[in-house]
């Protein structure tokens, strides 16, 4: 089990502590250091069943100075999204959870961390 973290974030750190709270076995990825490339995106993706634009943080300065609300969510589109998320790791969700059993789950709530930790 992997778990991508930006170490100043609550949900990052709840969600660490309920992996130590059940004694799981994983591995901290910092990945605003240790940044995800394309493909490593692609296969999360895959992974969590979601679209780039489902873990973008839209809030974010630079997803506002890209514009990136006004980008089109659709197949065509797809590529530009995951470029930017691999060109700016902070618009990442967090935490995101890889686990065991292939499947990967954004642990922003404990039910999420919990579901990971069940597979």
């Amino acid at each position: 089990m992997e778990i991508w973290i930006n170490p100043a974030c609550s949900k990052c750190r709840g969600a660490i502590a309920l992996l130590d709270e059940a004694g799981a076995e994983y591995t901290v990825r910092r990945y605003l250091e240790d940044v995800p490339g394309e493909d490593e995106i692609r296969e999360v993706l895959g992974r969590l069943g979601l679209e780039p634009w489902d873990i973008t943080r839209t809030r974010e300065p630079v997803a506002k100075d890209l514009g990136v609300e006004d980008w089109p969510r659709d197949d065509a589109g797809r590529e530009r999204w995951i470029a930017a998320l691999a060109a700016h790791p902070g618009l990442i969700q967090r935490p995101i959870i890889t686990a065991d059993d292939g499947t990967a789950v954004v642990g922003r709530t404990d039910e999420a961390v919990r579901d990971a930790l069940s597979r």
